[in-house]
């Protein structure tokens, strides 16, 4: 079994930054597929970004492209999201995700078998 713990959430301003990361234990998870989540309160759970086994390649939902960037260290079995210029609207919990999956642009979060606890990322006006 693998597990996957987010870290970095909180409190910030409106155009601030946080780093969140993932850290996976359990399974080597550098052949997956890793994707960031995010769920405000009342509404569904959706996809932010993904970067695949290699992290050569990435993927974003409109609403944060140029703003977020996602990464990993396949060494330290790690993956990041990095966010910068937070708005109010990215408030909501954060988690990350994985698959065994060659491709990234599968956005439905069905379609991940691990996920972490989430952390809580708040950006006040």
């Amino acid at each position: 079994q693998g597990q996957l713990v987010e870290s970095g959430g909180g409190l910030v301003q409106t155009g601030g930054s946080l780093r969140l990361s993932c850290a996976a234990s359990g399974r080597t998870f550098s052949s997956y597929t890793m994707g960031w989540f995010r769920q405000a309160p009342g509404n569904e759970r959706e996809f932010v970004a993904a970067t695949d086994a290699g992290g050569l390649t990435t993927y974003y939902t409109d609403s944060v492209k140029g703003r977020f960037t996602v990464s990993r260290d396949n060494a330290k079995n790690t993956v990041y999201l990095q966010m910068n210029s937070l708005k109010p609207e990215d408030t909501a919990v954060y988690y990350c995700a994985a698959r065994f999956s060659a491709s990234i642009y599968n956005l439905d979060s069905r379609s991940y078998p691990y996920w972490g606890q989430g952390t809580q990322v708040t950006v006040s006006s």
